[in-house]
């Protein structure tokens, strides 16, 4: 089994502890609110905090990084950088209802997944590379609400919904930085990639919404997003070995795309006002 398979799999458990979290946190309001003893509490105004899980696409940076991975370590025996595959979403949304099976909402969130490797060639030298990938999406939506299951003191309303998206701060780089190496060792110097952008987007997901006899409810469902940011200006930073200053800039004349569209299962608890 080779190491990415490995760091797969870990991210995958990561995800599924985080989603066994959210379920005990379920159990443990279905439980306090059938001590209780009283009915589902339905507030109006919701702020919902989330993590997802999530697929990223960014498919001209993994062929970048499969392309250098290749011409510049392959050859030399050398692990590549991990392709960006994987990331999580936080996001931060309030969900007002404006009718009892109709809700809006609004909300921001980030998106921040990197990958790194070091390589020691010789004593007193070093080779750091690094990829990155950050987004602020923004959205705007609605859900729609169907008919609740009712038992005792809890209740259960799957929801279908979608809205609009906006990437802002939508950046990319991929980062070299070599200390003290030489003509033997080098892997083509110290160099900096950087795109920028803002780009719109959209998201649908369906998913259940559980209330319980507390303030606090539990939502659980899937997501997918659609979201590609063309044409980053993408600038390519010189860097002085010695120093770490940037020498010179280029910008890059070939257009570059991040594609930040995926599909995620999203936790959330709810809190009513």
């Amino acid at each position: 089994m080779d190491v990415r398979t490995v760091r797969e799999r870990r991210l995958v458990l990561k995800g599924v502890r985080r989603a066994g979290l959210v379920a005990l946190v379920a159990i443990g309001l279905v439980a306090s609110a059938r001590q209780a003893g009283a009915a589902a509490e339905l507030h109006r105004l919701n702020l919902i905090l989330s993590s997802t899980p999530t697929s990223l696409t960014a498919k001209d940076l993994n062929e970048y990084l499969a392309n250098f991975n290749r011409i510049h370590l392959e050859t030399r025996g050398l692990e590549g950088l991990d392709k960006i595959s994987f990331a999580w979403l936080h996001q931060a949304e309030l969900r007002f209802f404006v009718r009892p099976n109709v809700a809006v909402s609004a909300g921001f969130g980030q998106i921040h997944v990197r990958s790194s490797r070091e390589f020691l060639p010789r004593i007193a030298e070093a080779i750091t590379l690094r990829s990155e990938v950050v987004s602020v999406p923004v959205h705007v939506g609605a859900a729609y609400y169907l008919q609740p299951y009712n038992q005792g003191d809890f209740q259960a309303r799957a929801y279908i919904g979608g809205g609009f998206l906006n990437m802002t701060n939508s950046k990319v780089l991929f980062e070299r930085l070599e200390f003290s190496t030489d003509s033997a060792t080098t892997l083509g110097g110290s160099t900096r990639f950087r795109g920028r952008r803002d780009a719109p987007g959209y998201y649908l997901e369906l998913g259940g919404h559980m209330f319980f006899a507390a303030r606090y409810s539990v939502m659980i469902g899937g997501v997918y997003r659609g979201a590609m940011v063309r044409n980053l200006h993408v600038v390519r930073d010189i860097i002085d070995r010695s120093s770490g200053l940037t020498v010179r800039q280029v910008v890059e004349p070939a257009p570059f795309s991040l594609d930040l569209g995926g599909l995620g299962l999203r936790m959330a608890l709810g809190i009513g006002f």
